[in-house]
This record gives C-alpha cells, sequence and structure tokens, in this order.
C-alpha cells in the first residue's frame, strides 16, 4: 500500500509538472502575441507622427518661401523708387545745367555788348583828354594874363600848398600807425595770455566744509559718543571740530569750516578708529600724533611744489606756509592750487616778454601766502604776505606783487604787473570759483539792473556767469559816439556798487535798420 501511495504521489508530481510546463508555454505565447501587438501599435503611431512632422515641415518651408517672396518684392519696390527718385533728381540737375548754360550765354552775350561799350566810351574819353589839354593850354596863358603870375611862381604856391597838406596826411597817418600799433600791441597781449593759458590748464577739486570719515560698522557710531557722550564732547574740544553722528550708514561727518583743523580731526578719528581704543586719553594723544603728521605732509607738500616750479632757496618755514595754503580755499577755489596756476602763467608771460621767468614764478607763489595764517592773524592777506615775505627775506619786486595785486601799491616792477594779470586770469577763469547760487543769481540781477537805469537802454543781459553784460540801447536816442560814453559811466557804476573777483566786460550795442519793400 505503501509503495502505492508513493507511486501514486509521483504520477501526481510529474501531472503537475506536466501541467505547469503547458501552462507556462501558453502564458508565453499570449505575452509574445501581446508585445507583438505592442510594437506594431508603437510602428504605426511612429508613421503617424513621421507623417505630421512631413506635414508640417512642408507647410513651413511654403510659409518661409512665400515670406521671401513677399521681402524680395519688398526690397525690389523700394529699389524701384530710389532708382525714380534718382533719375528725377537727374533730370532735375540737367534741367538746371540748362539752364545755367542758358545764363552764361547770356551774360557772355551782356559782356561782349558792354566791351564794345567801353571801347566806345574809351574813344570819347581820348578825345575828350585832347580836348581838355587844350583847354587847359588855354586857361593857363589866361590865368598868367588875369593873376599877374608866372608859371614857376604859380608852381611854387602850388608846391606849398602840397606841402601842408602832405603834413595834414603824416599827422593823419601817424594817428592811424598808433592806433593800429596799440591794436596789434593788445593782440600780442591776448596771444601771451592764451598761450600762457594754454600751457597751464590745471584741474580744482572744490573744497567742501565737511569731511566724511567711513567706520567698518554702526556699532563704531557708540563709541565715538561714549557713556554720557563723554568721548564726543571730549574729541570736538581738542580738535575744534564738529562731529555729527547721524543716520548715514556706517560713516560720520566732521564740519568746520578751517580745512586745515578739519584734516587734523579727520587723521585723529581715522587712527583711534583703526586703533579700536577710545577714551579722551588716547584722543588727546591720537590728536598730538595727527598733528605732528600734518605738519610734516604740508612742509612736503611746499617742497614738492617749489621744486615743480624750479624755485630754490625758500626758507623751510615759508615752504611750509606754501603747504599750508593747500587746506585753504577762496571763493571755493584752493589757493594753493590757484598759487601755482599764477606763478606758471606769470612766468610763461614774463619769458614770452624777456624777463626774470624765475622771480615771477617766485611772486606768483606767494601773492597769496598771507591767506595761509590770515584766519589766525589781523590784517588783510596782503599786508600779512608782505610781513611774512620781509621775515623771510625776499626779493623786493616780490614784496611789491604782494601788495599791488589788489592795487593796495602803486606797480614798481614790470613782473608786478604780470602777476596782477595772472591772478585775474586764474580767478575769472569759468568754474575755477564759485558761489552760492542765490548769491549768484542776486548779482547778475544787479548787473542787468545797472545797466538798465541808464536813459536810451533798451535790454540788458548779464551772460558768461557774470563776466559780461550786453547792453541793446535805443538807436533813435543814443548815437554811435554817445556808446563808447555809456559803456565807460556803465562799467564806472558796477565798479562803485558791486563787489566781484577778476572783470565785468561791458558790451553796448546799436544796431540801425533801414527797410523797403520792392513792388
Amino acid at each position: 500500500m505503501i509503495w502505492l501511495y508513493i507511486l501514486l504521489a509521483v504520477v501526481g508530481l510529474i501531472v503537475g509538472l506536466l501541467l505547469g510546463i503547458i501552462i507556462q508555454k501558453k502564458k508565453n505565447e499570449s505575452e509574445n502575441i501581446r508585445l507583438n501587438k505592442t510594437a506594431d501599435e508603437i510602428i504605426n503611431r511612429a508613421k503617424r507622427e513621421a507623417d505630421e512632422i512631413v506635414k508640417e515641415a512642408k507647410l513651413e518651408a511654403k510659409d518661409i518661401i512665400f515670406k521671401g517672396k513677399q521681402e524680395l518684392e519688398k526690397e525690389v519696390k523700394e529699389k524701384r523708387k530710389e532708382l525714380q527718385l534718382q533719375e528725377k533728381r537727374l533730370i532735375s540737375k540737367e534741367e538746371n545745367i540748362d539752364k545755367k548754360l542758358e545764363l552764361v550765354d547770356k551774360k557772355e552775350e551782356l559782356i561782349s555788348k558792354r566791351e564794345q561799350e567801353l571801347e566806345e566810351k574809351l574813344n570819347n574819353l581820348k578825345s575828350q583828354m585832347e580836348e581838355v589839354e587844350q583847354l587847359k593850354v588855354k586857361l593857363l596863358s589866361e590865368v598868367e594874363k588875369v593873376a599877374g603870375m608866372t608859371r614857376e611862381e604859380a608852381k611854387e604856391m602850388l608846391i606849398n600848398e602840397m606841402v601842408t597838406e602832405a603834413k595834414k596826411e603824416a599827422a593823419r597817418t601817424l594817428k592811424e600807425l598808433e592806433e593800429e600799433t596799440k591794436h596789434l600791441a593788445e593782440k600780442k597781449a591776448q596771444s601771451i595770455i592764451a598761450t600762457a593759458i594754454q600751457r597751464c590748464a590745471p584741474e580744482y577739486v572744490g573744497e567742501v566744509a565737511v569731511s566724511v570719515v567711513n567706520l567698518p560698522s554702526d556699532e563704531m557710531k557708540g563709541r565715538i559718543i561714549g557713556r554720557e557722550g563723554r568721548n564726543i564732547r571730549t574729541f570736538e574740544s581738542i580738535t575744534g571740530v564738529d562731529i555729527i553722528v547721524d543716520d548715514t550708514p556706517e560713516a560720520v561727518i566732521l564740519s568746520s569750516y578751517d580745512p586745515f583743523r578739519r584734516e587734523i580731526a579727520k587723521l585723529t578719528l581715522e587712527k583711534l578708529i583703526s586703533d579700536g581704543r577710545i577714551h579722551p586719553a588716547r584722543i588727546e594723544e591720537a590728536y598730538e600724533k595727527s598733528k605732528a603728521e600734518l605738519e610734516k605732509y604740508i612742509l612736503e607738500v611746499g617742497e614738492e611744489t617749489a621744486f615743480n616750479l624750479g624755485l630754490h632757496n625758500i626758507h623751510p618755514d615759508l615752504l611750509k606756509l606754501i603747504g599750508r595754503l593747500k587746506y585753504r580755499t577762496s571763493y571755493g577755489q584752493n589757493v594753493l592750487a590757484h598759487s601755482i596756476e599764477v606763478a606758471k602763467i606769470a612766468g610763461i608771460m614774463a619769458a614770452e616778454l624777456g624777463l626774470d621767468e624765475k622771480l615771477a614764478k617766485r611772486a606768483g607763489l606767494l601773492h597769496d601766502i598771507g591767506k595761509a595764517i590770515d584766519q589766525e592773524s589781523e590784517g588783510s592777506h596782503t599786508e600779512i604776505g608782505v610781513e611774512i615775505a620781509k621775515k623771510y627775506n625776499e626779493h623786493p619786486m616780490v614784496l611789491n606783487a604782494i601788495l599791488s595785486h589788489h592795487g593796495e601799491e602803486e606797480f614798481k616792477f614790470v613782473e608786478s604787473v604780470l602777476i596782477q594779470a595772472a591772478d585775474a586770469i586764474s580767478a575769472s577763469r569759468p568754474g575755477a570759483r564759485r558761489e552760492v547760487l542765490e548769491s549768484y543769481i542776486k548779482r547778475l540781477e544787479k548787473l542787468e539792473e545797472i545797466a538798465s537805469s541808464f536813459e536810451g537802454v533798451q535790454k540788458s543781459f548779464a551772460i558768461q556767469a557774470g563776466r559780461e553784460v550786453r547792453i541793446i540801447v535805443e538807436p533813435d536816442r543814443i548815437d554811435d559816439a554817445e556808446i563808447v560814453t555809456l559803456s565807460r559811466e556803465i562799467s564806472k557804476k558796477i565798479e562803485e556798487e558791486l563787489t566781484y573777483p577778476g572783470m565785468i566786460k561791458v558790451v553796448v550795442i546799436r544796431e540801425s535798420r533801414a527797410v523797403e519793400y520792392a513792388k
């Protein structure tokens, strides 16, 4: 029985295996059929997509061809229009040429006619001249009889009259030559000045009343102020400069009208920020170091300035004052840059005129030296400058140039005149000096008001930043001779009532028109 069961079990297993194999084959066959169907579907889909792409490509190609044709047609039309325009222009030019040729022919005919007329006139003149000569002989004989004078006596009288006339003509010629010489001298002077300005054209950096100090972070503002404002009060009392701590990120502002003090304060604050230790004792120590450094720096600036200008044997204390001018401004113009410019212009003009170039440069550099300490001393900058120059044994011409460049003393040297001219050129150059907009507008309005206050003035215009006033007068009320005196009177009134740097040019314009219509 057991063997029977075993046999049945084996047979069952074999049957099961056979059934499994048969079922697996069927599954494989169904899978293959499904895969074949999927592949066919993919191929069909790909074919359809390819057909669609080909159709789209053909449509796009047709659009491109159509657009290209349209563009070509447009270009052809434009070129045709251009050709038509050129043809019209050529036709009009040909017509103009034909007209001009006709005019030339007519002019030639007129010229030939005029030549004939002139020849006839010349022949008539010749015959008339012959008649005049005959009359002259008759008149001379009659004059001798009537006047009771011989021909020689008449000649002598005529010679005397001609000598008198020649003397008058000579005087007139001399006057013309004098005026021409003055004109040429003025032109030559203008040429020398223009050459000097062209060869010396420095740029100015506008000085302001504040300096900005950058901070590594906004936390530094609290350390600068200190506990209960102790640090900021100490800093302001030592340096004499105000610190403005506002909402400006990572920056504080130093405010002072004294650029020298402001620069020392800036160096002091930069030292304190870099060190990080800010307290009253440290502020005083940093201030003394910064002051010593700046004193050394201004000496270097003075030495460099003198070296660049080719000037030697200048006292070290005087060089310090020259360097200090870098931190002084006048009407917004840096005084050191202005002094260097005056020195260069004066030197160039002196060289052109055959004068002492180095002495002129020296006087130009030192003409405003009093401005280095005029805020600390009493008196005008010219008086202070003369005292400084005397102290360091400067040349008498330098002393005269310092005093005379503002008219406080008469010119004793030709170089002094050049210093005044160079100072006026540097100060009056457009852009060299600046002023507050309100005062600038008021000055222009005042100029126009002064010019308009005279009788016969129709309009007045202040131009060239107030360096020139142009005045239009009524031609019926003022003639050509009166405009000279009018310009002089206006310039005198401007000198009396206004304060301004440099010069103001007054131009009076008189225009007369005669209008008639041909009907």
